[in-house]
């Protein structure tokens, strides 16, 4: 009985140091709904061969629709490694291996040049602090998907209100 009580207690303080590592280098690890990923993606007019990244991937789900779903190349970024293993395992394990790429790696220190679409479930402050990095970074036309939060000053083109989700194109 001891065993499982510091296996619990092991986990939670895991949960809880993935949280206070992750939260202030971009955000805590929020899962979106299978079908606001699929929404997001639809939005952003995703297709076949195009690269999308997810910055703050979790468990992959981003990663899997893109590429099963949408015929996409996918790169997950994911700071936390408990995240990052689950989601090379989930990649691994459903054999997308040579559509998918999974970066153990800081959001801001990824090259975001070979993005077609960029997918964002981050905190407004993130958000703000990212935006530079996007412009710099992005292709002209790339799209820019983010959930719940926005990209003030950044070219909006699509919306949906009810799940607020946001579509921004970058200019040439």
């Amino acid at each position: 009985m001891s065993y499982l009580i510091s296996a619990v207690f092991l986990l939670i303080m895991v949960a809880l140091m993935s949280l206070v590592w992750t939260g202030p280098r971009g955000a805590p690890w929020v899962p979106t709904r299978r079908h606001t990923v699929e929404r997001m993606l639809r939005m952003a007019g995703l297709k076949p061969g195009e690269t999308v990244f997810d910055l703050g991937c979790g468990d992959a789900r981003v990663l899997v629709a893109a590429a099963r779903r949408f015929g996409a190349r996918a790169v997950g970024v994911e700071l936390d490694v408990g995240r990052y293993l689950w989601s090379l395992l989930v990649v691994t394990l459903l054999g997308l291996h040579r559509q998918v790429r999974v970066l153990r790696a800081d959001l801001f220190e990824v090259d975001l040049s070979s993005a077609d679409v960029v997918f964002c479930y981050l905190l407004q402050d993130t958000n703000d602090r990212l935006k530079q990095k996007l412009r710099r970074e992005l292709k002209p036309g790339a799209r820019v998907v983010s959930n719940t939060f926005h990209f003030s000053g950044l070219p909006l083109v699509r919306i949906d209100e009810e799940l607020e989700l946001f579509v921004y194109r970058m200019e040439g």
